[in-house]
């Protein structure tokens, strides 16, 4: 559609004579003449899209527009701001973001699991416990003569004499045990009616006397201990059978004292 263009005014020619009854159409466009254009071709498109828009209504019920929610926007904000501040409190703190105390001392950075070196584990190795020795129990200082043997007869008057000793009654050959350490001054039979018969000088004062012997296995000057077997019950001398008779002289030969309270004292109990 060509709409016609309206000057703004008619005017004669300054240039051309004045002729009466014509007029000359102004040749110079100003910019009222552009703005007409513009505004004719959008009164156009108006009324076009008037026209379509009537059409519609006749076609279909326009849609009911949605409801505007202004605080979206707001909220979405605050959801972000909080969603942030979660975020910053539970990321890990690393050291350059917490300030340093004045008087805190710096903690040294734990080493990181894979790349700290495993401890060696020490091993164990079997070591042989030493045993306790067994310490022997120390020897006692005296001992009786024959252990386990019969006493048949103790120290004291017999017959109308003085029986000077005990009298050790086992079968005949039963070892026979020096009393206590000391040096044989008297082995063998001298004729007395003691038989075989064994003198031991302690060296503290006493002797001590074994006779009627089988068997004498040591000779004087030997160094005895005590219990060592220094010879075997027997008969020989004035014996009516094989037993020991075992006497304790004190300070010198043939002063005989009692071998039952003697040997009390030293621990050896006799049944005399």
């Amino acid at each position: 559609m060509k709409v016609p263009v309206q000057e703004d005014s008619f005017s004669q020619n300054e240039n051309a004579p004045d002729t009466p009854g014509r007029h000359r159409l102004r040749t110079r466009t100003g910019r009222r003449g552009t703005y007409l254009v513009i505004g004719a071709v959008a009164l156009v498109g108006l009324g076009l899209g008037g026209v379509s828009v009537a059409t519609a209504d006749h076609r279909a019920p326009a849609p009911t527009p949605a409801a505007v929610d202004f605080d979206a926007q707001a909220r979405a904000e605050a959801a972000a701001r909080a969603d942030r501040s979660v975020r910053e409190s539970t990321a890990p703190v690393t050291p350059s973001a917490v300030p340093a105390s004045p008087s805190a001392t710096p903690a040294s950075p734990s080493p990181s699991p894979t790349t700290a070196s495993p401890k060696p584990r020490p091993t164990k190795t079997a070591t042989a416990q030493p045993k306790p020795k067994k310490t022997a129990a120390p020897k006692p200082a005296w001992v009786i003569p024959m252990a386990g043997a019969e006493i048949t007869s103790c120290y004291g008057p017999r017959w109308g004499t003085l029986h000077a000793g005990i009298d050790f009654a086992m079968p005949n050959g039963t070892p026979i045990h020096a009393a206590a350490a000391g040096t044989v001054v008297k082995a063998g039979d001298a004729g007395d009616g003691y038989g075989n018969s064994v003198f031991i000088d302690h060296n503290n004062g006493y002797l001590t006397h074994y006779a009627h012997q089988s068997r004498l296995i040591v000779s004087v000057g030997d160094k005895v201990t005590a219990g060592q077997v220094i010879g075997y019950e027997g008969a020989t001398g004035d014996a009516t059978g094989p037993h020991l008779h075992f006497e304790v002289h004190q300070g010198a030969m043939w002063n005989q004292i009692d071998p039952a309270p003697f040997l009390r004292a030293r621990g050896i109990d006799v049944a005399c």
